[in-house]
């Protein structure tokens, strides 16, 4: 009800256009179908929808559409020649609003409003009003379904299938239900519906594996066109060597993160920058994180981000920030962020913009969203992003020691199938002295190219051998390596 009288209100408002932007049309044409209904005596308006397909139709009286009006510079006319009050819903009217004639058409209709109240509703997925329009606008943004209203909807969608499936019932597992009704927030009525039909007639159930499936629907309808990527594929941290400072940091806030009424009186965690050496681990601690949550991924990619049109890198960035907002609780993985916000050459105005679009809100967030950055130059970052208070703490992955390179080199020889029993272990992470992460797991994979081209099984001397003929990052970059090693210590928390 509170929506409905919001618009109302502003139908009474004497505005002579309206811009609604939704994707819920249906929803939003009921509503006013309502409202043109319920209105009575003097304060009575007839109510028009007019689309490019259908042209011109009443919709509080039962009338058939009038196709000679479907032309956009028409049916503006017709509406500017009307000598009564009207209220005249244009569906997806934004691509002729660049024609300097509809502007026109439209002006002269606001303008003659004080004589004939002649009331134009803008609907579609986004409006961009000419500046000549704005004057005469108000804008009306449709409240997404609350709390209270996501558990009618599920109950709505159970008793459909209780009537589908007579003598049955839904059955639920009550957490399930409760996260399920959290997880829809930020969607449409209508997505909500069909994110609950999708849960329940499956199975006839609502179980915890319904939310998986659920959680990657929603991204696919919020995140349409954006540049958030989905990981589909969550690491879990007994994957990842090392990192024993890092894993008990994360899962000391775990109960915090996830909102357990013992850690009410605490602050939700914000989030961690990575920096440490290429290859050494920190994007699949990113993916671990979100593991060790149980929550979904995003990824931002920067790359996708910046656009040649002047704004348009702003609003795709508040874009995703917004998605991820409303996938909370999530972990949001920036990866190599200092490429998206450290300078782009000629476009420092556009990188000052996106650092402050962020900035602002990392600050000012309320939802449950993790973030996790990862950089490999820490020199290129700007000192306001990792000030104290940005982020809860800056861990730097360096290259792993002899055991850690041991247990690394156990788990990519585990998730080859290969038994631990026949190699060598300890010799072989000794001889990786220098060897990052990526380039141990390169090495086990070149030995097991080289043992197959033998017909062989692999073994300890064959992963020597591609060891032997590496150069790893180490050694290649010596003296960038060590400055970063020089940088981070004293400044950083060490992941081990």
């Amino acid at each position: 009800m509170g929506a409905r009288h919001d618009l109302e209100v502003i139908l009474r408002s004497r505005t002579p256009i309206i811009v609604i932007e939704t994707r819920d049309e249906a929803r939003m044409l009921t509503m006013l179908q309502s409202i043109a209904i319920s209105s009575a005596g003097e304060n009575y308006l007839p109510l028009f929808r007019w689309s490019v397909t259908d042209g011109l139709q009443r919709l509080d009286i039962e009338l058939q559409p009038q196709a000679l009006n479907s032309d956009p510079t028409t049916v503006l006319k017709h509406i500017r020649a009307v000598t009564k009050p009207g209220i005249y819903v244009l569906l997806d009217f934004h691509p002729f609003l660049d024609d300097p004639v509809h502007i026109r058409l439209m002006k002269d209709i606001c303008i003659r409003y004080g004589k004939i109240a002649r009331q134009i509703v803008l609907m579609s997925h986004k409006v961009k009003l000419p500046s000549e329009l704005e004057s005469f606008s108000a804008r009306f943004k449709m409240a997404l379904p609350g709390e209270d209203e996501r558990r009618k909807i599920i109950r709505r969608v159970a008793d459909e299938w209780v009537k589908e499936h007579p003598g049955s019932r839904v059955k639920a597992d009550r957490k399930a239900h409760e996260l399920l009704v959290r997880n829809l927030a930020g969607l449409t009525y209508g997505d909500t519906e069909q994110l609950a039909r999708n849960a329940i007639y499956i199975d006839g159930a609502i179980t915890k594996s319904d939310l998986p499936g659920v959680m990657q629907a929603k991204y696919e309808l919020l995140n349409r066109g954006g540049a958030l990527h989905f990981e589909y594929d969550t690491t879990r941290f007994h994957d990842v060597g090392g990192m024993k400072r890092l894993k008990t940091w994360l899962m000391q806030r775990k109960s915090v993160f996830r909102g357990d009424d013992s850690a009410a009186h605490l602050d939700s965690p914000k989030g961690i920058i990575l920096i440490g050496i290429q290859g050494c681990g920190k994007s699949l601690a990113a993916k671990a994180t979100a593991g060790i949550f149980g929550v979904p991924l995003l990824r931002l990619d920067f790359g996708t981000i910046y656009d040649k049109y002047h704004g348009e890198t702003e609003r795709k960035l508040r874009e995703s920030l917004n998605t991820a907002d409303v996938m909370s609780p999530c972990v949001l993985w920036i990866d190599e962020i200092e490429k998206g916000i450290a300078g782009r050459g000629g476009e420092t105005g556009t990188t000052q913009r996106v650092l402050g679009t962020f900035l602002t809100w990392m600050a000012e967030k309320q939802s449950q969203v993790f973030v996790v950055a990862t950089a490999n130059d820490i020199s290129a970052l700007p000192p306001e992003l990792v000030r104290k208070g940005r982020f809860d703490e800056i861990f730097f992955v360096d290259l792993p020691d002899a055991s850690i390179r041991a247990s690394i080199l156990a788990i990519h020889l585990s998730n080859r199938d290969q038994k631990l029993q026949g190699f060598d272990i300890d010799a072989i992470a000794n001889a990786m002295d220098g060897f990052s992460g990526a380039e141990i797991e390169q090495a086990v994979v070149a030995a097991l190219y080289a043992a197959h081209s033998q017909r062989q099984t692999l073994e300890t001397e064959h992963i020597l051998n591609e060891v032997q003929q590496t150069k790893p990052l180490s050694v290649v970059m010596q003296e960038r390596v060590l400055a970063l090693r020089a940088w981070a210590e004293g400044r950083t928390v060490p992941c081990d």
